[in-house]
């Protein structure tokens, strides 16, 4: 059995935030998963979906407890901050 694409999308793209003073918010983490996508030329799953998927692996949307890290770091930061380019 092979790892699902979620799964592979946390091993990659995501860290745990041991403090908590840095953890990812609600839209920053889906935002994360789709930029995750787009570098992997994966169509993302729907915003509920993603979150379902998320609470089975018990990631809190309220505190995920989780930081962003890799190319889908760097795509989400350049997307989301225009300027820096």
């Amino acid at each position: 059995m092979g790892v699902s694409k979620i799964d592979r999308f946390l091993s990659e793209a995501t860290t745990p935030d041991q403090d908590g003073d840095a953890s990812l918010r609600k839209d920053q983490l889906y935002g994360l998963y789709t930029s995750w996508c787009m570098v992997n030329q994966f169509i993302p799953a729907a915003a509920g979906e993603f979150w379902t998927e998320m609470k089975t692996r018990r990631i809190k949307s309220s505190d995920s407890r989780l930081r962003m890290t890799g190319a889908a770091a760097a795509d989400y930061i350049l997307a989301t901050r225009p300027a820096l380019v």
